[in-house]
C-alpha cells in the first residue's frame, strides 16, 4: 500500500489526484497527516478523490485511525486514513 503524506500546505486537489492514481493502481491508499491543518487538507483531498472516483463508477471508503509518526526525530500522534475501493 502506498503512503501519501499530507501537510497543512498541501493542495487538496493535487493530493486527491495522487490518491486516485494509487487506488486505480493498487486498490487502496494510505494518507498520513500530523497536525490540525494537515488533517483538514487530507480530509478535503479524500472527499475530492471520492468524487473523482465516483465519476468513473468506483466507490471509495475511508477508514480513519490515530497513529504515531516520527517527525524530525520526535514521535507525534497524527491521523492515518486508509482509502479503499468498495
Amino acid at each position: 500500500m502506498d503512503i501519501i503524506k499530507v501537510s497543512s500546505r498541501s493542495v487538496p486537489r493535487s493530493v486527491a489526484g495522487a490518491i486516485c492514481a494509487v487506488i486505480r493502481e493498487g486498490g487502496s491508499a494510505e494518507v498520513e497527516a500530523v497536525g490540525a491543518g494537515a488533517v483538514n487538507q487530507a480530509v478535503k483531498a479524500i472527499a475530492v478523490a471520492r468524487g473523482f472516483l465516483a465519476e468513473e463508477g468506483t466507490e471509495a471508503v475511508c477508514l480513519p485511525a490515530f497513529d504515531e509518526f516520527e517527525v524530525s526525530g520526535e514521535t507525534k500522534t497524527g491521523m492515518k486514513f486508509t482509502v479503499e475501493k468498495r
